[in-house]
């Protein structure tokens, strides 16, 4: 073994599209002597790793780990641990390893777990920052996240529902994120707080079966994808009224 320690990288891949990889994330990707390619227990692949995959050197190797679907990796660290070991292994090697990410890894992301794991080893580490799903929804959609003096506020549909409904009286604009489980609940909360008409949901944002679904309420009881995410924004009569005047101005 090498006692030379080498680099680890922590890359966002964006929601789907291989083309919106940062120019760092991809000189990361061909740094990296080992890719680690996240997945749960329950997939084969991982989408991570197929979203990189144009930019992978012939001869990376490419380590599955696999990641439990927990709130709280505390409750059953053993799968963790046992990653971690592995990745520090690799790193004593002399081995650049960079772990693979979708949208940002500061996000929502596994990868925040797998870095509070090994920030407090001798590691260097470079976080290198990917393009969120809701970005590139709102550039694709045309749905602008925030402008003006707005609120925007960022809501895991997996909260509890009453978490959910204080942050909707609190912001003009909203994005719901994992949407997949209570997708008809989301829409009455969403109608309750004058935002459902304005809001567009997307599933797996630039992969392969992405679904746009902009009457929320008429596909309620369709089955989402685990990456689905809702952008909107709270009627106003003024937003009324400008679009109005918009529609006069056209003819």
């Amino acid at each position: 073994m090498c006692d030379e320690e080498r680099d680890f990288f922590g890359i966002g891949v964006g929601p789907g599209d291989p083309e919106l990889l940062t120019v760092k994330a991809i000189h990361a990707i061909q740094r990296a002597d080992v890719l680690i390619a996240p997945k749960t227990e329950k997939k084969d692949g991982s989408v991570a790793l197929s979203i990189a995959r144009p930019y992978l050197k012939p001869d990376v190797k490419i380590v599955y780990q696999v990641f439990p679907m927990v709130r709280d990796f505390a409750e059953d660290p053993s799968a963790w641990q046992e990653n971690k070991r592995e990745i520090l292994e690799l790193l004593r090697e002399g081995k650049n390893v960079a772990f693979l990410t979708l949208g940002d890894p500061m996000f929502f992301s596994t990868y925040i777990y797998v870095y509070r794991l090994l920030q407090h080893e001798e590691v260097t580490i470079e976080t290198i920052p990917g393009v969120p799903a809701f970005a590139a929804i709102a550039s694709a959609s045309g749905h602008p996240i925030v402008e003006g003096d707005d609120i925007l506020t960022i809501i895991p549909a997996t909260a509890r529902p009453e978490k959910i409904q204080q942050a909707m009286q609190a912001s003009d604009n909203v994005v719901l994120m994992k949407v997949y489980k209570n997708f008809p609940a989301i829409v009455e909360q969403l109608k309750e707080n004058d935002m459902l008409r304005r809001a567009v949901l997307v599933s797996r944002a630039g992969l392969d079966g992405e679904c746009v679904i902009e009457d929320l309420e008429a596909q309620k009881g369709r089955k989402l994808n685990y990456l689905s995410t809702i952008l909107t924004r709270r009627e106003t009569a003024n937003q009324d009224g400008a679009e109005e005047r918009k529609e006069c101005d056209k003819r």
